[in-house]
């Protein structure tokens, strides 16, 4: 027994010796998400040694058995492993977007995520740089809970973005803030020169921007130059887009059976195609596979003193329509000087010039003719070198799109000029105090000349041996100039401490804003004179006859003040508690005293796993329980920047005499108390990540409730309507995002997120019980959705007259069997105005995405899906009657007799009821779509190390590849004003975009 227990002893001193025994450890540290290798980490040992990893990533440093070491880097989350028995480690670093220590931009400031109670998304420039988007926020489609997004295919157009849902009738922009600058686009942004988007949804952080955050508040940061580094940066993409699905339309034989049995039902005679022999897909004439082109140079270089960051793009974005074309010029500068150890001077500034193309909104002319016109017409022709004239049928309404396409696209000049930036200087004094004080400025600068040329078309109708048809006699030119400018002024306090288990941050101080317009049109013709020249350098209004020339122009101002403050404490990091004040006035309101308006929040929030209780177990990192409430503000007027100050109008007039004396009255009659619209908005969820925090996991449940909406209530007995504050909007919802993260070993790992956004919105109140807001087909009114189509729900097809005998009666119309049946919804037994109701709504039920991202050694591929539920189209480019359109292929299944159709109606140009706005012409908006695929390559950096080159990557990518939707047109995403949006007037397609791309830093 003494033996073995001697012998226990021995080898007890062996083991303890050998573990305490000190030896050469050494490794790779990479990203865990990326795989990427990372430079300059820290380790430190718990014994006290300490080294960084070098450029390839490794490391090498002494320590013992028993120690453990720690790998911190900047942007990463700490992590602590045990050496053991190990010689060799490979340590993957988690990312801060999925850390708790992830710095985040907010209002006037930044802030740890961790101490934030409210819904921030952060996204990081990289993950938009590289995709073929003139507007960056088009490449956030699908990635943001709670942020709808609608792309427009159209070069250089601007989404339509609606954060949390349509708050108010006025509008439903969000705010952008760039580099500090209060916003209301950001299309003059270059996507490579973003080093940081976030995208600020609850009251805790909306609050702080008063009248304008109530929509949402999208936060820009450009690039700086990193401590330490010398970098050259060069990115290049070129590629093609197209059209990828094509409407089903008529070809010429099936529109001439179509048009003839219609003529047919009609009464009338067969129509003479003896000149209307072509067979035209209008389609393939005006779509053409548009080039994109990216280019990106930037320079950035920092040491302590200075940092310093210089980028300059050029991009061509050509539309799928011939002759469209966007290409614009950006520069960005960042500058920070440290002149002493506290104080800090910078400077920011962007600029850019632009050629654009014309732009409709989401509406296009040029795809509505296309799709409209008759397939019989040629497009061209040869002997005259004209292009052809439609049919009489439709001569006089729609023009060859060519036309439009080649002699009008053309003869247009618009450019845009802009400048963007900032002077700030920020001190630290007294240990915890930080003051800044910044100047920003922002100016634009716009100018357009169009041309209306003689336009000649080949008419084969035409007696005699000149076919010639002359659309236009006389040449005109309109040019336009505006200039806006906006001036903004920063003074901000800052209060940083800890206090034992106390942490503070508070924040105080005051803004100025300033925003200037003017504009200045004109037009012309050529008189009795001779025709303008065809050539840009005679494109000027005093080209033309001096009679003709007219020209108006206007200005406008607009000023807020406004005082704030916020506060962002925890205790002992378990208890959060974030606070936020401001004061607005504003000269829009100042008439009646009521220029100003306080807007606060308060937000909470409990981080779980920080308590004693939870530090035992493992299985969940972290759990933060949150929650805020606040009220916030919407500045929209509608179309008055001054509504306290309406327009005169012509008015009744006075006879005096034989004089009449001309009388003008204000446009409305204005409330005293107008005031700003309002937003009580609240929301309560938990952030959590588990499984070693590979799992990360965020759900909130948001309501905002808008009222005092600011609305023309109707005039009483004849006088003139009132604008007042008389309307209430909620908008309701879940918002749930996730990702899991998985390295697999140290060559492969992968990444799987995903977010669902469910919303829910009604108008609560609005004026008076029975009051309607129209806006085209849409409609806003108590009880409903805002802007749903309102109109008749089909009961299928009239067979016979038995049918039409024993069905309701209708007295809209006189119906014939073929006549679309509509439902009695109130059961009166007759069909009148009474019977219409909701019939679709353009909001979705929800809407989702999803991100794939696979990494082996230098090969990263990611995808990334997104899709829309619940919402509904109004179809309305072939629903007109001023002209006969090309027929939908879906019309081959019309009703031509007793029993052959229960949905598609008769053939018939006179049938009015069946043009009516019912859901005859309601589409399914739902759609679900691949939005992006990538394959890149990342070159091994020691073997570029030998040619000077820090990193190569090249990279394949596609966008808008595949589509499922069962609506009919280009697109189911369709836009538009905050009362009416989702209408297929004709919308712009939303194309395929395939680019090759090479990403070089030296």
């Amino acid at each position: 027994m003494r033996k073995l227990f001697t012998l226990f002893l021995c080898l007890t001193a062996i083991l303890s010796s050998g573990y305490a025994q000190v030896k050469t450890v050494t490794g790779t540290v990479k990203d865990s998400g990326s795989l990427f290798v990372l430079p300059g980490v820290t380790v430190s040992a718990s014994s006290g040694q300490n080294t960084q990893t070098d450029a390839a990533g490794r490391f090498t440093i002494e320590a013992s058995a028993s120690d453990s070491l720690t790998f911190r880097f900047i942007g990463y989350a700490a992590q602590s492993a045990r050496v053991g028995s190990q010689t060799n480690l490979d340590v993957f670093l988690i990312s801060n977007d999925q850390a708790l220590d992830e710095v985040v931009v907010i209002g006037y400031g930044t802030a740890r995520k961790r101490d934030l109670t409210g819904s921030i998304t952060s996204i990081k420039g990289d993950e938009i740089a590289d995709k073929p988007n003139s507007n960056p926020l088009a490449s956030l489609q699908g990635k943001v809970a709670g942020m709808q997004i609608v792309n427009s295919g159209r070069p250089g157009a601007e989404p339509d973005i609606r954060i949390r849902g349509t708050n108010s009738i006025n509008g439903a922009k969000p705010l952008y803030v760039i580099d500090g600058i209060l916003n209301d686009n950001m299309n003059f942004v270059n996507p490579a020169d973003i080093e940081s988007m976030e995208i600020l949804k609850d009251p805790s952080s909306l609050a702080i921007f008063g009248v304008r955050g109530a929509n949402g508040v999208i936060v820009v940061t450009t690039k700086s130059a990193k401590a330490g580094q010398i970098n050259f940066n060069f990115n290049t993409s070129v590629g093609f887009k197209s059209v990828q699905d094509r409407m089903n339309l008529t070809d010429a034989s099936t529109f001439k059976s179509l048009y003839s049995e219609q003529l047919a039902n009609e009464g009338n005679p067969a129509y003479n195609y003896d000149n209307w022999g072509a067979n035209t897909d209008w389609q393939d004439e005006i779509f053409q596979n548009g080039m994109v082109n990216f280019n990106n140079l930037s320079v950035s270089a920092a040491n302590e003193k200075n940092k310093f960051y210089l980028g300059l793009g050029y991009m061509l974005d050509e539309g799928v329509v011939k002759n469209e074309k966007l290409d614009k010029i950006s520069l960005s500068l960042n500058d920070q000087l440290n002149i002493t150890d506290n104080f800090r001077v910078g400077v920011n500034l962007t600029g850019y010039r632009s050629n654009i193309p014309r732009d409709n909104g989401f509406y296009d002319p040029i795809i509505a003719s296309a799709v409209r016109a008759a397939p019989i017409a040629p497009a061209y022709n040869m002997e005259y070198g004209l292009y052809n004239t439609l049919p009489d049928f439709q001569r006089a309404q729609i023009r060859n799109p060519l036309v439009s396409v080649m002699d009008l696209s053309d003869n247009a000049i618009q450019q845009e000029y802009r400048t963007t930036g900032s002077l700030y200087g920020e001190i630290d004094f007294l240990k915890n105090f930080t003051f800044k004080a910044n100047i920003l400025y922002d100016y634009g600068f716009n100018k357009g000349r169009t041309y209306s040329p003689l336009i000649n078309v080949y008419n084969p109708e035409i007696e005699g041996d000149d076919k010639t048809d002359r659309l236009t006699q006389i040449t005109a030119v309109d040019q336009y100039q505006n200039t806006y400018a906006k001036v903004q002024t920063d003074w901000l306090l800052t209060y940083k401490n800890t206090f034992g288990n106390h942490n503070l941050t508070a924040t105080a101080g005051w803004t100025s804003y300033y925003r200037g317009y003017e504009f200045a049109t004109s037009n012309g013709t050529q008189g009795t004179g001779d025709p303008i020249p065809d050539d840009p350098r005679f494109w000027y209004v005093n080209m033309t006859a001096q009679p003709t020339r007219r020209g108006t122009g206007g200005a406008e101002e607009f000023t807020t003040l406004s005082f704030l403050g916020r506060a962002i404490y925890n205790y002992k990091e378990k208890y959060l508690l974030n606070a936020s004040f401001r004061r607005d006035g504003t000269s829009a309101f100042q008439r009646f005293g009521r220029g100003w308006n306080n807007f606060a929040t308060i937000g909470a929030g409990w981080v779980v796993t920080n308590e004693e209780f939870m530090k035992s177990q493992t299985a969940i990192n972290n759990l933060k329980i949150k929650g805020s409430w606040g009220q916030l503000g919407i500045q929209n007027t509608g179309s008055d920047l001054y509504p306290l100050y309406p327009v005169l109008e012509s008015d009744n007039s006075a006879v005096f005499g034989d004089n009449i004396i001309p009388a003008y009255a204000p446009q409305y009659i204005v409330d005293r108390n107008l005031s700003w619209e309002k937003v009580n908005a609240w929301e309560a969820g938990f952030e959590m990540s588990t499984f070693n925090n590979k799992l990360s996991i965020e759900a909130v449940y948001y309501s905002k409730n808008t009222h005092d909406i600011i609305v023309q209530r109707p005039g009483l007995l004849g006088s003139k309507p009132g604008l007042t504050n008389a309307g209430q909007i909620k908008n309701a919802g879940i918002e749930f995002s996730t990702t899991w993260r998985q390295p697999i070993n140290e060559n492969l790992s992968y990444t799987i997120s995903g977010n669902l956004t469910t919303i829910k919105n009604n108008v609560v109140s609005l004026v008076d019980e029975g009051y309607e807001l129209t806006d085209g087909i849409s409609r806003t009114t108590l009880g409903n959705p805002i802007g749903y189509f309102y109109g008749y729900v089909s009961d299928g097809i009239y067979q016979t007259n038995e049918d039409i005998r024993i069905s309701p009666t209708n007295t809209l119309n006189e119906v014939f069997p073929g006549d679309i049946k509509y439902r009695d919804i109130n059961g009166d037994g007759k069909i009148d105005q009474n019977d219409r109701t909701l019939i679709g709504n353009p909001t979705p039920d929800f809407t989702y995405g999803i991100s794939l991202g696979l990494n082996y050694k230098g090969l990263d591929f990611s995808a990334d899906f997104m899709g829309v539920y619940g919402n509904e189209i109004f179809r309305d480019w072939n629903r007109g009657a001023f002209a006969q359109f090309n027929y939908q292929t879906e019309r081959l299944g019309r009703w031509n007799g007793v029993g052959t159709s229960n949905w598609e109606p008769i053939l018939h140009s006179g049938r009015a009821n069946n043009r009516l706005v019912s859901d005859y012409w309601i589409e399914d908006g739902s759609f679900f779509r691949l939005r992006n695929v990538q394959v890149g390559y990342r070159f091994n950096t020691e073997m570029l190390n030998q040619i000077k080159i820090k990193s190569l990557r090249v990279y394949l990518n596609a966008q808008n590849l595949f589509t499922a939707t069962n609506s009919t047109g280009y697109t189911p995403e369709i836009g538009g004003s905050a009362t009416s949006f989702g209408v297929d007037k004709g919308t712009y397609p939303l194309p395929a975009v395939y680019t090759f791309g090479v990403n070089l830093n030296f």
